[in-house]
């Protein structure tokens, strides 16, 4: 059960709430968001809320069965929007796209991303600059002044940028130049982090684990929206799975899925979804038809000499091409949506 709380209301009518629950056996644990103060409630299932509805400074009551229960959609029916500002906006009913190299690798790399992008009419550039790699010996990222040189050049023509966060230590120093904080794959269940990011005022957006299921990547979203944090968008790209023909399976089960059972937004990358450049397309235009609310890929001047990720990473002519394919899908998908 999920009460939302009045802003304005007196700790003498909260004290009161807390104790007509400790009589119905129910646990309320506080949490105040950027958006709103709920008590999320914790006991028997057949409570009638009418017991507790009467008190002062309650705004609404719902039940929620679910154990994710502040990211279900069973309370809030209407989707959540992630306001970048500026004019961006994720998760408004119009189709979000965000490229850029997997990794951050200078200035020139960065300007050149930047310039295809505004060209292609795409105001979100996503990049690494700690990157998490397999091997010690790989390119590990520019670290926070390449991350001070990216948002500068970014700030200037007008990009928000996505990029990973891999510890604690990290976020303090990386929040000024952040405009979405990513959670990888490795970090999804990085519970310490996940809880610090519930304190931040900056979006974030969680990557299912590499064999997590869609409830565990929902619980890690209830995590951040638990500490605080309302601004929360959630990434399928690909888990690991027996099938070696390609890096990663893409379960694009996960979008309708998720869809039906979060209100968050819901985007796909397809670069780590299947992990080879000639099948990105494909999954990208699957993934708008299958209900996401964007795709997020990999692209790179020049994909054979890019730092890391170079075999599922786009060249521009191949990233311009897969931005008009998509924008003419959606445009066919809200069709399809106006007919049923």
């Amino acid at each position: 059960m999920i009460i939302q709380l009045d802003p304005a209301i007196s700790e003498e009518a909260k004290a009161k709430i807390t104790d007509t629950l400790g009589q119905l056996k129910f646990k309320g644990t506080e949490v105040k968001t950027q958006i709103g103060d709920y008590l999320v409630c914790i006991g028997k299932t057949n409570i009638d809320i009418r017991q507790l509805g009467f008190l002062p400074g309650i705004i609404d009551i719902h039940k929620v069965s679910d154990d994710y229960k502040l990211v279900s959609r069973k309370w809030k029916v209407n989707s959540t929007k992630i306001d970048l500002g500026d004019g961006v906006v994720i998760g408004d009913g119009s189709f979000s796209i965000m490229a850029g190299p997997c990794s951050i690798e200078g200035e020139e790399n960065v300007r050149a991303t930047i310039k295809h992008l505004k060209e292609n009419g795409v105001n979100i550039m996503r990049g690494g600059v700690f990157k998490p790699r397999s091997s010690p010996y790989s390119f590990r990222g520019m670290g926070i002044d390449g991350l001070k040189m990216w948002y500068n050049i970014a700030r200037e023509e007008g990009i928000k940028i996505v990029t990973e966060v891999m510890q604690v230590s990290q976020i303090e120093e990386m929040y000024p130049y952040v405009d979405v904080f990513q959670v990888g794959a490795r970090n999804t269940q990085n519970f310490n982090l996940l809880d610090e990011l519930g304190k931040v005022d900056k979006a974030v957006m969680i990557k299912r684990g590499i064999s997590g299921t869609i409830e565990e990547l929902l619980y890690s979203a209830e995590y951040v929206f638990s500490g605080g944090n309302e601004k929360l968008i959630l990434c399928e790209r690909g888990i690991r799975t027996y099938e070696k023909a390609s890096r990663n399976t893409l379960d694009l089960n996960a979008v309708p899925i998720l869809k039906d059972k979060t209100h968050l937004p819901v985007v796909v990358d397809p670069s780590h979804g299947i992990g080879i450049r000639d099948y990105v397309d494909s999954m990208s235009l699957a993934a708008v038809m299958a209900g996401a609310d964007g795709v997020i890929f990999e692209i790179h001047p020049l994909p054979e000499k890019a730092a890391s990720d170079g075999q599922q990473t786009l060249d521009f002519q191949q990233s311009a091409a897969l931005i008009r394919k998509m924008k003419k899908t959606y445009a066919l998908r809200e069709e399809f949506e106006m007919v049923v």
